[in-house]
């Protein structure tokens, strides 16, 4: 009996079993079939769909809040090419340093990219992926897909219009050049910084402002600075010396025009020989020194000097020439003057571009011109002459230490008539022929005064004072038979 109690138990435990399986079975094919009929429907739905929308956007494609579905690629063209032509003639107008350049909308293409525009908003869901479309036609149905508007200008046409200010702002780094040989520096360049406009920059800017400008729906005037990036040098002044030179500290000018050939030659070899020199930190320079022998066995050419009262011809005239332009680029530099003498009369030559008080005589040994370099690094005198205009530079190169200078301007206390005009005879002129070798000149007594701080300490105030004779014409009369 109960053999047969547990064998109806089984049988009963298998049926279950197979009515279970039985069940499943049913319904993974109804789910499967399920499946299959969404996805055909899914498919046919969307085969007509497609078919509906073949040459339209698809609906719920949404661009600056215009809802373009329906619309084919022209019609979305000429939607934006019309908000184009609303702001055709805004102006753009370049700022820069060097000068303003202008420039219509039209005339750099701004505006909408239509073309880019219309391609987007008509291929959104059709891509070769086609869940991906299936989501994107659903989500635009649904909710609406928004793109960002794109905007467009002609790099070529602007680069064109701003050329004249590019070309004006552009400039390449200079790299340092330093020779130094036999205690002496024999070619000098400092490193100069380049510039150039970043395009890129400026591209960016126009772009930021696009949507600002198309949204305003009419003419304006809308104002960009041009950008400016420095470009640096491959080899800066402090990568080749170690002397501290590696900046202007100060400079000094002066013009010889009307000079004599003579003249010119000696002021052009007494500023070559002065080229290149260094002042070490703590030295006092002397121009005397430094310059040598001034005479015709140096190269020297005879020019025009005073002598006992009378312009003569002479070695070395125009050497003062040298040595005023010096002493207006150490008072530029705010570095102490430690001798300085003015010359007895006022010279034409050095109120070409200056007022009466800023010349410096010098006649080996003496008077002389001095200064100290009181500075911690080496200074390094340059000079160029400029034989266009006749004009003489002095540069004094180092490091900057803070100081500022004040020179005021030069006061004329009194001032003396000139003598009636003198004529001296000169045997190697002509006889009869009348040659002016001085110009008359008043007599003065000129003062200004320098003062030199850093760091609110008041390291140099002083008083330069010229005491001028008046001086006559002088003519030379010529006595050659």
């Amino acid at each position: 009996m109960y053999i047969c109690l547990q064998m109806d138990f089984s049988k009963v435990k298998g049926v279950k079993k197979h009515h279970f399986f039985h069940v499943c079975r049913c319904t993974f094919w109804f789910l499967v079939g399920a499946l299959l009929a969404t996805f055909l429907i899914v498919n046919l739905s969307l085969l007509v769909f497609q078919r509906v929308y073949s040459e339209t956007v698809y609906p719920g494609i949404i661009i600056n809040n215009v809802n373009f579905g329906g619309k084919t690629k022209e019609e979305v063209k000429a939607y934006f090419s019309n908000k184009n032509e609303e702001i055709k003639d805004t102006v753009f107008v370049f700022e820069s340093e060097v000068g303003t350049a202008t420039v219509s909308a039209k005339a750099i293409n701004f505006g909408y990219d239509t073309n880019l525009m219309a391609d987007q908003a008509f291929l959104i869901g059709r891509s070769n992926n086609l869940i991906s479309n299936i989501s994107l036609i659903t989500q635009a149905y649904v909710n609406g897909v928004f793109l960002s508007p794109s905007y467009t200008f002609s790099d070529t046409k602007l680069q064109e219009i701003l050329s004249p200010l590019i070309l004006n702002i552009d400039k390449k780094p200079i790299d340092a050049l330093f020779n130094f040989e036999n205690g002496r520096v024999t070619a000098f360049k400092p490193s100069e910084n380049g510039r150039a406009v970043d395009f890129e920059e400026l591209k960016n800017d126009l772009k930021l402002k696009s949507s600002s400008v198309l949204s305003l729906r009419r003419t304006q005037a809308v104002t960009f600075k041009v950008p400016v990036k420095i470009l640096e040098p491959k080899i800066s002044t402090e990568k080749v010396n170690n002397l501290g030179i590696k900046e202007l500290i100060g400079s000094g000018t002066s013009l010889f025009q009307h000079s004599i050939p003579g003249r010119i030659f000696n002021v052009t070899l007494a500023a070559a020989r002065l080229n290149g020199i260094l002042v070490a930190p703590g030295q006092v320079f002397s121009f005397n020194d430094a310059l040598g022998d001034v005479s015709a066995f140096t190269g020297y050419k005879q020019a025009y000097i005073i002598k006992d009262g009378k312009t003569v011809l002479g070695d070395g005239g125009g050497v003062c020439q040298v040595s005023t332009t010096l002493f207006r680029a150490i008072l530029n530099s705010g570095l102490p003057v430690v001798e300085r003498t003015a010359h007895a009369y006022r010279v034409g030559y050095y109120e070409q571009d200056s007022l009466p008080g800023l010349d410096a005589t010098v006649y080996g040994p003496s008077p002389d011109l001095k200064f100290k370099n009181d500075t911690k690094n080496h200074i390094l005198i340059q000079t160029a002459v400029d034989p266009s205009i006749l004009r003489l530079t002095f540069y004094l190169y180092g490091t900057k230490d803070g100081r500022e200078t004040t020179i005021t301007t030069p006061v004329i206390l009194s001032q003396t008539a000139p003598p009636p005009p003198a004529y001296q005879d000169d045997p190697t002129l002509p006889k009869g022929e009348i040659k002016q070798v001085d110009f008359a000149a008043w007599g003065a007594n000129v003062y200004f005064t320098r003062q030199v701080v850093n760091n609110g300490k008041v390291l140099i105030s002083e008083k330069f004072t010229s005491n001028y004779r008046p001086w006559q014409d002088i003519f030379l009369r010529g006595t050659k038979e």
